[in-house]
């Protein structure tokens, strides 16, 4: 087996670290079925697994190659599976960790869109998505506060936080707008020495790791950067994420859905920085606004299929580009035409990752400790805060109030809820969620079970 496009040695030649291809696909799997919870739940597992059950890559290394998943477009777990694989066995190991990392998710969250599109209209099904809906509220709303707790350390990265949340929420400015100003001021800043972007230290290193051992000595082949070898990579994942897009057009022209799944996901592919939580009030407003592929609280329930199955979350495109087919399949079968839309909005939403990291991460290692890189990063995270709040807040409008009202002029742009059409069951059982997340500190799964019954309880009983 030759690597594509970098005419390595086979992945399992001569390591130098002793990891078999055979073992490491075994660790994979085994990451790929307990990668639930979201990017902190699964870089957790990830952390646990690698670094400290198999000592396979050290705490500092592991943390640098998540820095730089961090500024990448799209799910920064799956690539930083992507970038541990492809330091341990090459082009292979990576595309093996990243492939594994996403088909648990693929697989489940076709399973469900089949459900969802054939009987979520039967009052049981429903009533399980209404209480998914509050459920997700709640762990949007912890996520804010997961993320908010580590990045916002200091009165600057707080201001951040909220100059992005104003400017998303009332303004609709651009998310990559935010986020490149975000990373300029923090590169700015940490090179001004100013102490409120300096990395943050982490403890609990690990000695002797396998990657890290590997790495000691004289770099390998595919390790260094090479001018050439970017060329191919480039070459190849972009013939690989383009070409379908191109052969649609051409074949269909703009307006077909599948020309549209095509171009949408390709661009989310492109802005997707800071994870699902970051864009996904983007892609609802696109997908419900202008394309009319969806109503607001059905993504929502998208959502909540992707928060219930492993894999990360933002296979809930997957779930987007199933009902945007499958609502206009043209001559397929609504069914098929749904399976090749969400198969298709899966391949441009995450082909690119894998171009990311074999095209970056050569470079990347040899940017290890660097003040600039750790200060821009510091920034965006503080950024992303405030856009999941962003989140939180749409979410909060389209869960809890059965209608909105625009407001548009004076340069805002926003939605404000219209408070008589507010569903009281839906935000009873949202602080019920919410409650047992904070207070209780239940895990997301039994929180998601609980909230799942408690909406077929209301329907029993004939509330909802």
């Amino acid at each position: 087996m030759i690597d594509i496009a970098t005419n390595e040695k086979p992945a399992g030649a001569d390591t130098g670290h002793g990891i078999s291809f055979g073992e490491a696909f075994r660790v994979w799997v085994r990451v790929a079925v307990l990668s639930f919870g979201g990017p902190a739940g699964q870089i957790a597992v990830m952390h646990r697994i690698l670094v400290e059950e198999k000592n396979w890559i050290s705490e500092s290394r592991f943390l640098h190659a998540l820095n730089y998943c961090m500024l990448l477009p799209g799910p920064e777990a799956q690539q930083l599976a992507t970038y541990i694989g492809w330091l341990l066995h090459r082009t292979a190991g990576g595309i093996m960790a990243g492939g594994l990392f996403i088909l648990p998710g693929i697989i489940a969250i076709m399973g469900l869109s089949y459900i969802y599109a054939l009987f979520g209209k039967l009052g049981l099904v429903e009533a399980l998505f209404f209480g998914l809906k509050a459920a997700v509220l709640a762990i949007v709303i912890q996520a804010v506060f997961r993320v908010g707790k580590r990045a916002l350390r200091n009165r600057i990265m707080i201001a951040l936080a909220a100059i992005a949340f104003i400017a998303i929420f009332f303004f609709d400015v651009p998310f990559p707008a935010i986020i490149i100003a975000a990373g300029l001021i923090g590169y700015a800043g940490a090179k001004a020495g100013r102490s409120e972007f300096a990395a943050v230290g982490h403890g609990g290193g690990t000695n002797g790791a396998a990657v890290d051992s590997m790495l000691g000595e004289e770099l390998p082949d595919h390790v260094r950067p090479s001018i050439s070898r970017a060329l191919k990579v480039s070459a190849v994942w972009l013939l690989l994420w383009l070409v379908p897009v191109a052969a649609l057009l051409i074949a269909f022209g703009q307006a077909n859905v599948f020309s549209q799944i095509a171009l949408f996901f390709s661009k989310m592919a492109m802005v997707t920085f800071g994870g699902a939580y970051a864009v996904l009030a983007y892609v609802a407003q696109q997908a419900v606004e202008h394309y009319h592929w969806l109503q607001p609280r059905e993504m929502l329930d998208g959502l909540g299929m992707a928060e219930t199955t492993p894999g990360p979350l933002i296979m809930v495109l997957q779930f987007v580009g199933f009902m945007a087919a499958f609502r206009d399949p043209g001559t397929l079968s609504p069914v098929l035409a749904g399976t090749l839309g969400g198969l298709l909005a899966t391949w441009v939403t995450f082909t690119p990752c894998f171009l990311w990291i074999f095209l970056g991460a050569p470079y990347v290692e040899t940017l290890r400790g660097n003040k600039g890189l750790a200060g821009a990063l510091g920034a965006i995270t503080a950024a992303v805060v405030g856009v999941i709040l962003n989140l939180s807040i749409w979410f909060s409008l389209h869960t809890v109030f059965r209608e909105t009202s625009p407001v548009r002029s004076f340069g805002l742009s926003f939605d404000r809820p219209v408070w008589s059409s507010v569903d009281l069951a839906a935000l009873v059982l949202a602080i019920a969620a919410a409650t047992a997340i904070f207070r209780f500190n239940l895990g997301m799964l039994t929180v998601l079970a609980g909230s799942c019954a408690a909406g077929v309880l209301l329907r029993l009983a004939g509330v909802i």
